[in-house]
């Protein structure tokens, strides 16, 4: 029998730990709890063996083991240590995220009293109270009375610790910092099982004697066939003037029992209001011959990467569920990634409408209890087809045969935290491990995508028109530097598009309007200083959020100013903090003012607005789409969330307003990124019987990124961005990894960062080019002062080397592992 396992723990480190079998051997892949740094943690087994520790090593024993079998299979325990070796990310984290499953370990804190408490409690018996605490001696006497309730050595909550003696949580941790108490973090199981608790009738119960409320019931249970959920019960209850306490007496007297069965889960889902479900449309030549592609490669085994190059509204959503039936049908699994969580509930009707009970649903918005069912459900093999974002690439799929990753291009599928994997290239590493087929699509591919095609590393699938040969729609630019020489003011939207907005009103059609900014200015500025109104946690302007639509220009309540990176927010000053004068200026126009100005120009217009403001959940983005589909709103205003996907045909007018501000940003994705919201969002217009027309604000509009957007040409656009890309050594050209050194402390972010920049100075470093230390462009973020340096190379194995060997000398230097970021193939530079 083995006597050790090496544990992979979700903390900071780039190691696993040995522990002793306690009992249980646990089997590889199983999770476990252990004891760690005062702490119980959960981690995962990643080896058993007889090797003892060198001496000198105390070996703790493993607590508990929480799984009989191993709960990750194989391919996915080699993908993880994959992505652990490639994004030179912990271990533990990457599995971390691997595992949705904390539902099912109930984590609090318990107290002991330690040896100096123990000595305290005793003198204080003695002595009496100290006359040097600066506590009252309420408090003290408090402090006291926790200490001897503890006095056994027995740990308690802080729950318990709290009825028993009347301490707050304040008085407690300043017993944990005088070291009287330790405080514990505990891990331990809980059933993550969502159950909900069902009336049934009695049949053939002898009926007593029955009151009125009595009688109501048992009708009402009667009539819906003798079962009811109890909380719908007890809601018609309440609406009849029934007591709940009626509903007891009848389960007492034998005439009503309680069940508890497993809670019915909401996919949800969007209306399609006549429109055919995906499934049901019959394809085109060009959208068969994709689809034979695709097949061919599933019915001929192995992995084959395949990129879908397909223009908007080519119908690239049919051939991806045609090419999940097939898979279905040769006896494997299909796993479909979306970029964001607001495309989902469109997809997941239009997938249970083809594919029924056997789809399951992943992203973040679900509750832990849901994904954690969810994830067992595909586990078990219950659900064959899966839809998510980002995470659900990892989702334990049995013979999966089809990866799909729809919007291929779009930033969302990086993981901005640790581990900092992108959901694209681990879904065409995970295909690779499975033999699976990997299908990458989009209207406007990542440039990384279409050069693996173009070296044919990818095959390369090509959907070149619309169904039903419409046309992709007209896109005219407004000059805007024009536009102000000619009426002397500066607008938010142009006479143009107010003009064709107006029209498409007119003849009853929908119109949709992107201004890519939220709230309702996003700089607030002392016309006086020139001082702008800060983040107190970030070095990023606050910005100004409306209360209402009305206004004459004085703050009302509720009003306030925001950051969007730390969320911190505070009222709006009436007066410049730096220079106390009274003239502040509010510049730039964000969502919540593209709103209130449509308003006041249509009137008579049903107006939407989709932001992170007004889509906070699941359930908010179903009402807003099903109210689009439904013609209830004809004039929708939003972020680049309006861009992504949506498929409504009423809509043949796309505005684009201020989209071009990101080419100034100190990025060299920039220009990519213009061009693909551009033809993102132009791609919603025109999608019905209709043609659609698009509209293009822009103070750039000779910059290549527009003029290729407007012309419909990508591959215009991508042969003048490569060409850029290959004379500055960016990626595809080379590999880019992005290296933050991170403290509170400004002096320290300096110091490790000069410390670091003079390692990198040192080294030998072949074929690798460092720029940095500089400040990164956001330099403070959530109070933390940020340095960094970028680092491009040729081979990937020579950047990963160089970035090894900075985490072992950062080691060395007592540089936290936790204030360095290493993010392998960044996407954002910020």
């Amino acid at each position: 029998m083995s006597s050790y396992a090496d544990i992979a723990l979700p903390v900071p480190l780039d190691q696993t730990f040995t522990y002793a079998v306690n009992g249980v051997v646990p089997v590889v892949g199983a999770r476990v709890l252990v004891p760690f740094s005062g702490q119980r943690l959960m981690g995962v087994v990643m080896r058993v063996h007889d090797e003892a520790p060198q001496q000198g090593f105390e070996v703790k024993p493993i607590q508990q083991v929480l799984d009989d079998s191993a709960l990750l299979p194989d391919e996915l325990m080699e993908l993880a240590r994959w992505i652990a070796q490639y994004y030179v990310a912990p271990l533990g984290e990457v599995l971390r995220g691997m595992l949705p499953l904390g539902a099912e370990v109930k984590r609090h804190f318990v107290y002991r009293i330690t040896d100096v408490g123990r000595r305290i409690l005793y003198e204080g018996a003695e002595k009496g109270a100290s006359r040097r605490s600066k506590l009252s001696a309420e408090d003290q006497n408090r402090e006291y009375a926790v200490l001897n309730y503890l006095e056994s050595g027995e740990g308690a909550k802080l729950g318990t610790l709290r009825s028993a003696t009347n301490a707050n949580k304040q008085l407690l941790e300043g017993m944990v910092k005088k070291k009287w108490l330790l405080r514990e973090a505990v891990a331990e199981e809980r059933d993550a099982r969502r159950l909900e608790k069902v009336a049934v009738l009695i049949e053939d119960a002898r009926l007593p004697k029955l009151n009125t409320n009595q009688t109501a019931i048992l009708a009402e249970l009667a009539a819906v066939g003798g079962r009811m959920r109890v909380r719908d019960l007890k809601e018609k209850l309440g609406h009849a003037g029934v007591p709940e306490t009626t509903l007891t007496t009848l389960v007492r007297r034998e005439l009503v029992r309680i069940e508890e069965v497993a809670e019915e889960f909401h996919f949800g889902g969007v209306a399609t209001h006549g429109k055919k479900h995906a499934h049901e449309h019959v394809l085109n030549e060009q959208q068969m011959e994709a689809l034979s592609a695709i097949v061919a490669a599933m019915a001929k085994g192995g992995f084959a990467p395949h990129l879908l190059y397909g223009v908007t509204g080519s119908g690239k959503t049919a051939v991806y569920f045609a090419a999940m039936r097939r898979a279905l049908d040769a006896g494997c699994s299909a796993l479909l990634l979306v970029p964001e969580i607001g495309l989902t509930p469109a997809m997941t009707g239009q997938l249970v409408a083809a594919f029924g009970d056997e789809v399951a649903l992943l992203h973040s918005q679900l509750t832990p209890d849901e994904r954690a069912e969810q994830w067992h459900r595909i586990r078990r093999g219950e659900a064959r087809v899966v839809v998510g974002t980002r995470s659900a690439v990892f989702a334990p799929l049995v013979k999966l045969g089809l990866i799909i990753v729809d919007e291929e291009h779009d930033g969302s599928y990086k993981q901005e935290e640790t581990p900092r994997y992108h959901g694209r290239d681990v879904a065409v590493m995970r295909a690779k491990l499975n033999e699976a087929v990997v299908l990458l699509g989009s209207a406007t591919p990542s440039l990384e995508s279409w050069s693996n095609a173009e070296k044919g590393r990818y095959a390369r699938v090509e959907m070149r028109e619309r169904v039903m040969s419409r046309a992709l729609p007209a896109v005219e630019l407004v000059d805007m530097r024009n536009e102000f020489r000619e009426t002397g003011q500066e607008q938010i939207f142009s006479r143009r598009l107010i003009e064709e907005t107006q029209a498409t009103l007119d003849r009853g059609e929908q119109a949709i309007i992107l201004l890519n900014r939220r709230g309702y200015s996003f700089v607030v500025m002392c016309r006086s200083c020139g001082d702008k109104i800060e983040c107190e946690n970030c070095a990023i302007s606050m910005t100004y959020h409306k209360h209402g639509t009305e206004g004459d220009g004085i703050a009302k309540p509720g009003e306030r100013l925001e950051c969007h990176y730390c969320g911190f927010r505070r009222s709006v000053p009436k007066r410049c903090p730096k220079c106390d004068s009274e003239h502040l200026y509010y510049l730039g126009a964000g969502s919540q003012q593209g709103e209130e100005r449509l308003q006041e120009i249509f009137p008579g217009a049903r107006i939407g607005r989709m932001d992170r403001d007004t889509v906070r959940g699941r359930a908010d983005m179903e009402r807003l789409l099903a109210r689009l589909h439904a013609g209830e709103i004809n004039l929708l205003v939003g972020t680049q969330m309006i861009a992504k996907g949506h498929d409504i045909h009423g809509v043949t007018m796309v505005g684009v307003v201020g989209a071009d501000f990101a080419l100034g940003l100190p990025d060299f994705r920039a220009a990519e990124r213009v061009f693909q919201l551009l033809t993102q969002v132009s791609g919603r217009a025109g999608r019905g019987e209709l043609p659609g027309r698009v509209l293009v604000q822009s103070y750039h509009p000779d910059h290549y990124a527009v003029k290729f957007a407007a012309q419909h040409d990508y591959t215009g656009f991508v042969a003048k961005e490569l060409q850029y890309r290959r004379w500055m050594h960016y990626p595809p050209y080379a590999v880019l990894a992005n290296v933050v050194v991170q403290s509170d402390r400004l002096e320290e972010a300096t110091g490790w960062s000069m410390e670091l920049g003079r390692w990198f100075q040192q080294s030998r470093l072949e074929g690798i080019r460092v720029l940095g230390p500089a400040a990164a462009p956001i330099s403070r973020l959530k109070r933390i002062y940020r340095f960094h340096f970028v680092l491009k190379g040729e081979k990937r194995q020579a950047l990963g080397s160089v970035l090894r060997a900075l985490l072992a000398f950062s080691e060395v230097k007592a540089i936290p592992r936790r204030n360095l970021v290493v993010d392998v193939d960044a996407v954002h530079l910020m």
